[in-house]
């Protein structure tokens, strides 16, 4: 998978979204009840990663956060499963799944993105401000039949913030 143009990129998220649609579907989502379509905010702290000093094509990584709301109350976790598809000096070009496991259920998400950091990790300080979305494949719990999308906003090396938008099923 090192020479994977974005176009292939793009089109296997897309089927990998719509296979967790399907599954999400036949599990029910006409009975599936979330709490409220609407807005989430998330403030995410890493708590984890194996980010390889140089990114790699076809060379996966992970990163964990823990999460807590607005009010700063813990809520969950953040898993991020990451496989670099080309890499280049001024970047990388992502696929990644999510997996928000939230006291409430669990939201998965999946995405293509260009990272825009150079090849090597991201430097401790001065790290650049980046964000990426993420389309929302399927959930548990409250969140069974979730449809919409995750932004997630990245102002430090260790620190992210997520923008749920759930829409009505």
């Amino acid at each position: 998978m090192t020479d994977m143009d974005r176009r292939s990129i793009l089109q296997l998220t897309s089927v990998a979204t719509i296979a967790g649609g399907l599954v999400v579907g036949a599990g029910g989502a006409a009975h599936a009840a979330r709490k409220a379509a609407g807005q989430i905010i998330l403030r995410g702290k890493r708590t984890g990663a194996n980010i390889p000093d140089v990114l790699t094509s076809g060379v996966p990584y992970f990163v964990r956060y823990d999460l807590s709301d607005e009010q700063g109350r813990s809520v969950g976790t953040e898993n991020a499963h990451c496989l670099p598809v080309s890499v280049g000096l001024d970047g990388s070009f992502v696929i990644a799944t999510l997996v928000l496991s939230l006291d409430s259920g669990m939201i998965t998400a999946a995405t293509a993105f260009q990272r825009p950091l150079p090849a090597v990790t991201e430097p401790p300080v001065n790290a650049r401000p980046w964000s990426h979305a993420f389309a929302i494949t399927g959930g548990t719990g409250t969140y069974v039949g979730a449809a919409g999308s995750i932004t997630i906003e990245h102002p430090a090396r260790d620190e992210d913030v997520l923008t749920i938008d759930l829409t009505a099923p």
